[in-house]
Parts: structure tokens; C-alpha cells; sequence
């Protein structure tokens, strides 16, 4: 397997006037010292208007400066929203390409049509309209970074007239495609389309079987590819924190991860959000017995096997990867025999303190990850032959698309019949006043 961090740049309140430059700042000392261990990705999500959950509303900005502070991780969008309310399908696709290009190469593009109603309605979108949004934002997106010159569309929501958009990434045809996940049907949307699955859902590994089984037998028999390349891969997020002492990795890790998880449930869920006024992490101080976020060390070891939840009556919080290493060796060999292609860890998380992150990426690097990184190789190749006359046979259920042709188009530097009228309004407002 694969590993990656990902970020939600999570900050409750209260603030400090310099709390979210520190935030940014030691985010990026962490994926510069995750780059020197040996990590493969670094993910950075795109939100709106979810105050102390998530401040990452520009991740391109974040990946880009991540960029020149490492040089081996890739940089992972997990994701862009593509619907064109939210990003315009050029702009999508100029900043996708001007990463991979200052990044030499080392972008995947993660795209999701979002589901809260801060930001659907914040961009004034139908919520029915979102995956409509979303698959003719991202099919934009892919030909303006692979068609010379892009031919133009005349769609439901974006009209855009011939242009060739530059520059072009590196990739070629593209950086490699994934879709957010947190459900079967979503998995099966991912194969369906020859995109890789980015599952935000915390499940257990003996969950992800059948959905890695499902994704593989849905690439086989259903997929049709949205890009130019398929991406046939599965990737599951867990919370971490890693102590050699096991209450210690709790003590320190997991508040964090129950914050996660009850901050997600009040934008998605069941929260009532006041902008500028609502206090999250308040909040969940009071309630989060209530709603099974209660990160107390004793409930959490009644089991000795980790699990991606935490059961707690009817409802459950978060634990994840928090724990030993050799808890999380354990765990983790339980994803890889899942199939599961790359584990993201979620530890910039609640108030997880920069240190602690720190000490626990230094000691998952030496003592959980080899073991994973050496067999990597073997079962990625495994994989690409078994998976080959697969996708060899998804690009012939593709209809190809035949644009207009161009060779007659051409852009004036200024329309002709425009400036005919300008001429023909200023010869009229100067013989009014008696200059002709």
C-alpha cells in the first residue's frame, strides 16, 4: 500500500489572532517532514464557509506551497469541487496544469460535487442539480487539459467558445482522476467512470473488501472512462496517532479524531449553524456523549483490535489508527489484504498538537510503514496485469466524441462589428454637439 496525510486545516474556537497562519505554517512543516520519511501523498480537501472544520477553501494554494517543500510526495486534490458554481471548468483546468508543472509532475486530481448546504447554497446551486454540476464541470475540465485547442461546448452550465487553454500539465493525458467517496453507490459511480476511489466513509477494513471487490468487478463489467486514462485504484482515510505507549496515543489523538467526526456530522448532518456565531467545538465539549464522540481511553480499550469506529451504545465515535505500532501494523495489514491500494491519515485533527503530529509520522516512518513500502511494488504490478484487458475493454464501450471542426475559426483581437459600433456611436455623440 500507499500512504498519505490529508488535510481538512481544521481550527476550533477559540481563535488567536495568529491562529490560522500558525495553522498553515506548521501544516507545511509537516508535509516537508513527511516527504524526507518517505510518505507517497499529501491531500488537500476544498470547503466553504465550514468555520473551525475546514479552512481549506484554496488547496491549491496549499498544495502549490507544499510543492517547492517537498520533492517526492504527490500532491493530491481529495478534492476540487467541479461543479462550475463553485469553479470555473478553465480555471479548474489552468490551476490543475500550473501545479503539475511547478510540481514536476506529481498531481492527482480529485474531484466531488459536495453536499452540505453551507456550501451548495452559499453558491447559490440546486441542490438537485449537483451531480449534473459535477460530471459537465469535470468533463470541461479533462478536454480543456487534454484538446489542442479545447473545441468548446454549449452546455447546461457552462458556454465556452473555442480557445486552447494552456498551459497543459505535465501527465499526459492528464493527472490521474479520483472521486470523493462515502457510500457503495459512490464506489461503483468511481468505477463506473475508470476514476480511483477516495473513501471518506472510516470503515473497517473487513468493509473495504466488498467495496474493493465491488470496484473491481464494476471496472470489469461496467466502466466507460470519463478521461483518458483510468485510474483503477482504492484509497481509505483513517484517523492516526501513533505512541510507542497506547493510553499516551489515545490521550494525545484521540479528542482529535472525535472532533472530526462530530464536526462532520453537524455541517452534514444534524447541526444548526449560526456563520461567525456557532461555536463547534464548544458544542461538542456539551453533546458529544450524546452523539457517540466521547473519547474516553477506558471505552476505548475494551478491544484489543482496532476498528474504524467506536462503538458507544447506538451510535459510535472515531478511533481509527490511534494506538501502538504495533496496533497499527496489525491494522494496517487488514486494509492491504483488503486490497486496498492507499491509507490517508487523518491527524491534523480537533486540537492534535503539532509536536505530537509530528512524533508520530517520525515513529509510523520507522517502525509501521516498511514493512508496506516492500511489498508495494509486487502488488501494484500484480494488480496492473490483472486489471489490463479490463480496461483495455472500457475505452471500446467509449463513444468518441467529434468535435467542429476549427480550421475556419478564427479569434478577432477585437470583433470587427464591435468596433464598427463604438465608430458609429462616437461619430453620433460628436455630431450632436456640433464637432462634425
Amino acid at each position: 500500500m500507499k500512504f498519505g496525510i490529508f488535510y481538512e486545516h481544521q481550527l476550533p474556537r477559540p481563535w488567536e489572532e495568529d491562529a490560522e497562519r500558525r495553522l498553515f505554517q506548521e501544516a507545511l512543516d509537516q508535509c516537508e517532514f513527511a516527504d524526507r520519511l518517505g510518505f507517497d501523498y499529501v491531500w488537500g480537501v476544498e470547503h466553504h464557509f465550514m468555520e473551525e472544520y475546514s479552512h481549506s477553501s484554496a488547496p491549491e494554494v496549499f498544495l502549490a506551497a507544499a510543492s517547492q517543500r517537498t520533492r517526492h510526495m504527490r500532491l493530491g486534490h481529495g478534492i476540487i469541487q467541479t461543479p462550475p458554481s463553485y469553479n470555473h471548468p478553465v480555471r479548474t483546468a489552468e490551476r490543475l496544469a500550473t501545479l503539475d508543472l511547478v510540481s514536476n509532475g506529481r498531481v492527482d486530481f480529485g474531484s466531488g460535487e459536495s453536499s452540505s448546504a453551507a456550501e451548495i447554497l452559499g453558491f447559490g446551486m440546486d441542490p438537485a442539480e449537483k451531480y449534473a454540476q459535477w460530471r459537465e464541470g469535470l468533463e470541461v475540465t479533462i478536454r480543456c487539459m487534454t484538446e489542442v485547442p479545447f473545441t468548446g461546448i454549449d452546455g447546461r452550465f457552462v458556454r465556452i467558445p473555442p480557445r486552447n487553454v494552456v498551459p497543459k500539465p505535465v501527465q499526459k493525458p492528464h493527472p490521474p482522476l479520483w472521486l470523493a467517496c462515502t457510500r457503495r453507490e459512490s464506489i461503483l459511480r468511481a468505477a463506473q467512470h475508470g476514476m480511483g476511489a477516495l473513501t471518506f466513509a472510516f470503515i473497517d477494513p473487513e468493509d473495504a473488501a466488498h467495496w474493493v471487490r465491488d470496484y473491481e468487478r464494476a471496472i470489469a463489467e461496467q466502466c466507460v472512462p470519463i478521461g483518458e486514462a483510468v485510474n483503477p485504484a482504492v484509497a481509505c482515510a483513517t484517523t492516526v496517532m501513533c505512541h510507542s505507549d497506547e493510553r499516551e496515543a489515545l490521550r494525545r489523538g484521540l479528542e482529535g479524531a472525535n472532533f472530526f467526526g462530530y464536526a462532520l456530522g453537524h455541517y452534514y448532518v444534524y447541526g444548526e449553524h449560526r456563520p461567525g456565531r456557532t461555536d463547534v467545538w464548544s458544542d461538542f465539549q456539551h453533546q458529544r456523549s450524546a452523539r457517540g464522540y466521547d473519547p474516553e481511553i477506558e471505552l476505548a480499550l475494551q478491544s484489543e483490535t482496532l476498528g474504524a469506529k467506536l462503538a458507544a451504545g447506538e451510535t459510535s465515535g472515531l478511533r481509527g489508527a490511534v494506538g501502538t505500532p504495533e496496533q497499527l501494523r496489525r491494522y494496517l495489514r487488514r486494509y492491504e489484504e483488503a486490497g486496498v491500494d492507499q491509507i490517508i491519515f487523518v491527524q491534523q485533527s480537533g486540537r492534535n498538537r503539532h509536536e505530537h503530529i509530528m512524533e508520530s509520522l517520525e515513529l509510523l516512518a520507522r517502525e509501521v510503514l516498511p514493512e508496506f513500502i516492500e511489498r508495494d511494488a509486487a502488488r501494484r504490478d500484480a494488480k496492473r496485469r490483472s486489471l489490463e484487458p479490463a480496461i483495455a475493454r472500457a475505452f471500446t464501450r467509449r463513444r468518441e466524441r467529434v468535435g467542429p471542426s476549427l480550421e475556419d475559426y478564427v479569434i478577432d483581437a477585437f470583433p470587427r462589428h464591435h468596433v464598427k459600433e463604438e465608430r458609429l456611436r462616437e461619430l453620433a455623440s460628436r455630431a450632436s454637439i456640433g464637432e462634425d
